[in-house]
């Protein structure tokens, strides 16, 4: 997906449909940290106007997407290695958490709609769609979240897991990586049926780790060559 290619968006609330799109071009790396975001051309691209657009810039910068720069417009925010790893370690012992509550306190009902996610987001795998199979991997993830029981746990790995969600779409680039995120999951998957919340909160921060450290290991290169 290109500037170029994108197609105007539907006429739902102006800023949220501008939110997904600029979120997802953000995510798959059509548009590159450190990117100014230009009002008018974007503007006309996704067919709204500029207030609507505006709206959408300062949510993502809430999310950590999106960086407003001060009488001069807003750019994609870089990604900062240090910060990613603080946040990551906070959202780590969030998964652990969420691990072992969930098996304690997921519905029957919750547990079948996570496992329903997963199939779907397995074909998605076997299709190669990256953008719907990683839709679905989000979706998992806050339904475990939410399904744990914790109003407060849910918000916080919410409003956490916006913030590193670039870097989870970007481990999946690797082919070898995201085959083996897919077996993890499998596991994951397993081990919240049986209701073992021991290993489910360690596969939980398992994966996470993994899906991580050759992202990070990629934003550190250039320092360690400099």
């Amino acid at each position: 997906m290109t500037l170029a290619t994108v197609a105007p968006i539907e006429r739902r609330p102006l800023h949220a449909a501008a939110i997904d799109r600029l979120r997802d071009l953000i995510l798959q790396g059509s548009l590159a940290p450190g990117d100014r975001l230009n009002e008018r051309v974007l503007t006309e691209r996704l067919g709204i106007s500029r207030t609507p657009l505006r709206e959408a810039f300062k949510l993502l910068a809430a999310e950590g997407l999106v960086e407003l720069l001060p009488h001069r417009g807003a750019i994609v925010a870089p990604l900062n290695a240090g910060r990613l790893r603080e946040t990551l370690a906070v959202l780590g012992a969030l998964e652990t958490l969420i691990g072992e509550l969930v098996c304690a306190h997921a519905t029957d009902d919750a547990i079948g709609e996570i496992r329903a996610l997963h199939f779907e987001m397995r074909a998605a795998h076997a299709r190669r769609d990256l953008s719907g199979y990683f839709h679905l991997n989000q979706a998992i993830h806050l339904r475990l979240a939410e399904a744990a029981g914790n109003a407060v746990l849910a918000q916080t790995y919410r409003q956490l897991n916006a913030n590193v969600r670039r870097v989870r779409y970007m481990a999946n680039l690797s082919p070898q990586r995201w085959d083996a995120a897919v077996r993890e999951h499998d596991a994951i998957l397993d081990c919240l049926t049986a209701r073992d919340g021991v290993r489910l909160k360690a596969l939980l921060s398992e994966h996470l780790a993994h899906k991580t450290a050759s992202v990070l290991a990629a934003l550190d290169a250039p320092r360690e060559a400099a």
